[in-house]
């Protein structure tokens, strides 16, 4: 074919000089600029390619199939020659490929079956603006790679929409970029009616389009179900006989992507219905009018099935722009907008990593057995320990480091908790079952019923595969997970038919090594009630079709304020969970906290986990056990349950004081311990425990006890200098010692001044205020009357002497006659006495 131009060919020149300088690479280039397709031919003949391979990294299937056929055509050859593509389930590629077009998994299983790449001289991760997870592990291990073992690497960043300064900075790269080629786009926005669906907005706008503008139009849906209803809407109005309506998503066969990206051979005016793949990663020609309904489906967390789900959001702006644009490749353009130009967008999509789920992330960066890799946005501490934690009990990871177990999950390219299932299922009909439940989880449920069996689900499948879809089931969905099951099947090489029936509780004995932590047994006061094995508790709806399983696995939950609500369980048998999980039952003694009942509790447990299944009492309990239970009891109940004294809190208030007064003693070799709530809860068992040891009640603890044990945290050197720092007395002019008062103020987390309330007799002759913690906090001083009654509360005794003095005693005289009140109190005598009498 002849060769178009693109905009990017004038920057190619640049492009192989800066590569051929610097083994790194940040290129921005709008859509259409030629990125995709003609940077990788670009550099096959480069010197330091020395005739290997180009991997480019493409996150969408649609985009990789588009981007592969669109060079070989270039060359006049088939996909699969120099130039193909790898993605889930489907490879087309040979001996002679240089050019390999991959999606996001694909690459990851690349790097973590061959560091060294051998054969590859450059990585080009395209798109990377979309920010998933894939692509920035991908790029992370990318750099490990050319940082420990291949230098020579290329590694390329390919984006439309990216902050590209902050990239560049982030890979010590050149910056390249590419002005594309565009044409003016105007801009309006089109609010929905009042109550008016999504798809007949839809309809409305199209529709005026069609009338208004010439050209195809493209509308962008968040997903398959948006795009079927805005089909059907479209079907029934004004716009039926006017233009082709076409679909594309990424689920569609290769023919009809083929067909949707490509110009209608008899010149129809087209209306393509989109999901965002359309947004940036193919290009669809004739577009003149874009209708963008300002939404997309991004993965986020899912705690209800522990899983990443596709949910329904309002994209950032820099999508919203790059979608406009699309109407401005040929020629003057129009962009609708389905929302209200009031409405403020978020300026950039946030990356995927920040808000997934992190267990697929968690066993690929055990497997690299590198735990230092260096990311743009580094994940959540929480959500990866969170993500250990469960492949700990898949069996995925052992003390941190993956498990042979975990290797063989990692290279079936899904999610933990599925690979976990379909390697567990042994028995060759129950790995099909398996291949069913997989493909079952990962899609949209294709029944329109509220039960929770995940059984009528699989029941559905199976009768569509004989050619009885039941009525309430979606017959597009159950076709799309019988290809997906058979897709498992052939990944596990299975040469096996799918399972006609299949019991119920074998669907939850093969589900329960995908939720381990998620097997339930019922509650014995509360039929609808299931204890969980990771702690919590879950309930049943009434109508449930579970009701009266004595055990189930749930696959989904609703989190709730006091039980998760069961959406998608089924039973299991409790013989082979004692068989596939022996040592997750245990017969213990414990001695407890009884926080119900305020007393130690001593029991028998025989547990699955976190599921009690008996409890005894225990006639005779270790002693030793108790100063545990009662260190629990603490930390249920708080500090506040044991016997503080004021002299113990004010030592406690002094120490806390001094660490925020004097910066040196709050870290370092004579650092005084953090006596906060927090760090004393978190240091129980080290300063509490001694001292409940023999004890079996929480009052049997003494004043005294306490006292030592929390003193027991600081030597005796220390314990002087807390006294010559933060005294708890202080002689006065007077020649009597008068006490100080601490405290510290928990919500502001600072000391609060220290107070030393004395009457003013006992001050006279005193010119400045007395300070302590080496001279460098003041006191306030709460000066009293005779009577002990508040005159003033001043830290500046000088400036009271001065200025305030003489209104006090002009006051003050007449009341308290029997005492002093000298003209000059710097030269009176201080006392704590009257007058004595006759004078």
């Amino acid at each position: 074919m002849n060769r178009p131009t693109f905009p990017i060919d004038e920057l190619l020149p640049r492009i192989r000089a800066s590569l051929a300088a610097h083994p790194r690479l940040v290129l921005e280039a709008p859509p259409g600029a030629g990125k995709t397709t003609q940077v990788p031919p670009a550099l096959l003949d480069e010197a330091w390619l020395g005739g290997g391979r180009i991997v480019m990294l493409e996150p969408r299937r649609v985009a990789a199939r588009a981007a592969a056929g669109f060079m070989a055509r270039q060359r006049g050859e088939a996909v699969g020659e120099t130039v193909g593509y790898r993605i889930r389930f489907e490879n087309k590629t040979s001996a002679r490929t240089r050019i390999e077009v991959v999606t996001e998994g694909i690459l990851t299983r690349m790097l973590q079956d061959d560091p060294m790449l051998e054969g590859v001289g450059a990585l080009l991760f395209d798109e990377f603006h979309e920010r998933h997870l894939s692509a920035d592990l991908g790029l992370a291990l990318a750099l490990d790679v050319q940082a420990q073992v291949r230098p020579d690497l290329r590694v390329v960043v390919m984006s439309a929409t990216l902050d590209g300064e902050r990239l560049a900075q982030f890979l010590d790269a050149p910056r390249l970029g590419s002005a594309g080629r565009g044409f003016p786009v105007t801009v309006a926005h089109f609010p929905a009616r009042r109550e008016e669906a999504l798809e007949q907005q839809v309809r409305r706008a199209v529709e005026q389009a069609l009338a208004a503008h010439p050209g195809d139009v493209l509308v962008f849906l968040p997903g398959q179900r948006e795009i079927a209803r805005c089909e059907a809407a479209l079907a029934a109005g004004a716009a039926a006989g006017a233009a082709e309506v076409l679909s594309l998503h990424g689920e569609l066969p290769v023919e009809q992507q083929a067909r949707v990206l490509q110009p209608d051979p008899d010149g129809r005016r087209r209306v393509v219905l989109a999901t965002n793949v359309a947004e940036s990663s193919v290009t669809l020609p004739g577009v003149r009018v874009v209708i963008d309904s300002g939404l997309a489906r991004e993965p986020r967390y899912d705690p209800n099935s522990g899983f990443s789900r596709l949910d329904v959001v309002a994209i950032a702006q820099a999508s919203a722009d790059q979608r406009a644009g699309r109407a401005g490749r040929v020629a003057e353009g129009w962009a609708y907008r389905l929302w209200p130009e009031s409405q403020r967008l978020e300026p950039q999509r946030r990356p995927e990593i920040a808000q997934v789920e992190l267990a697929g992330l968690a066993l690929e960066l055990a497997a690299w057995g590198e735990a230092q890799l260096r990311f743009l946005d580094p994940p959540p501490p929480g959500a990866l320990a969170a993500a250990r934690e469960l492949l700990q009990r898949l069996g995925a990871l052992e003390g941190g480091a993956i498990t042979a177990l975990g290797r063989r999950m990692l290279a079936l390219g899904t999610h933990p908790r599925l690979a976990a299932m379909l390697l567990a299922a042994e028995e060759p009909h129950e790995r099909a079952l398996a291949c069913d439940l997989a493909a079952l989880i990962e899609a949209r449920d294709p029944l329109r019923s509220r039960s929770d069996a995940l059984a009528e689900r699989w029941q559905a499948l199976a009768a569509f595969r004989a050619g009885r879809a039941p009525a309430d089931a979606s017959r597009s969905a159950l076709a799309a997970l019988d290809q997906a099951a058979k897709q498992w099947r052939r990944r596990l090489r299975l040469d096996l038919a799918p399972p006609a029936d299949a019991p119920a509780h074998l669907i939850g004995d093969v589900l329960l090594h995908a939720f381990p932590d998620r097997i339930g047994r019922q509650h014995p006061g509360d039929p609808y009630r299931y204890q969980l094995a990771n702690g919590r508790s879950a309930k049943l709806f009434d109508d449930s079709a579970l009701y009266g399983e004595p055990w189930i696995v749930v696959a989904e939950l609703r989190d709730e304020a006091r039980d998760a609500r069961v959406l998608r369980a089924a039973p299991l048998d409790e013989v082979r969970l004692r068989r596939e999980f022996p040592q997750r039952f245990v017969v213990e003694d414990r001695v407890v906290w009884d926080a119900a009942a305020r007393a130690i509790a001593a029991v028998r447990e025989t547990r699955y986990d976190r599921i009690v299944i008996d409890s005894r009492p225990l006639a005779r309990p270790d002693p030793a056990r108790y100063a545990d239970a009662l260190v629990d009891a603490v930390r249920q109940l708080g500090l506040d349950a044991l016997p503080w004294t004021e002299s113990l809190r004010q030592w406690r208030a002094r120490v806390r004081c001094l660490r925020a007064w004097l910066p040196e003693y709050a870290t370092g070799v004579q650092a005084l311990p953090d006596l906060s709530d927090a760090a004393l809860r978190a240091t129980l068992e080290d300063w509490l425990k001694p001292a409940l040891s023999g004890k079996t009640r929480l009052d049997a603890l003494g004043e005294q006890e306490l006292g030592e044990a929390l003193r027991s945290r600081v030597d005796w050197t220390a314990r002087q200098r807390i006294d010559a720092l933060a005294p708890t007395r202080i002689v006065v002019p007077s020649g009597l010692e008068r006490r100080i008062e601490y405290g510290y103020d928990d919500a502001a987390d600072a000391p609060r001044a220290p107070v030393l309330a004395v009457k003013l007799q006992e001050l006279f002759g005193l010119a400045d205020t007395p300070r302590i913690a080496d001279g460098r906090v003041p006191l306030t001083l709460h000066l009293l009357s005779p009577g002990g009654k508040p005159l003033q509360i001043t830290q500046d005794l000088k400036g009271f002497w001065d200025r305030t003095y003489p209104e006090v005693k002009k006051e003050m005289k007449g009341r308290y006659p029997k005492h002093p009140w000298p003209d000059d109190p710097w030269t009176a005598a201080a006392t704590h006495r009257a007058k004595p009498r006759g004078t």
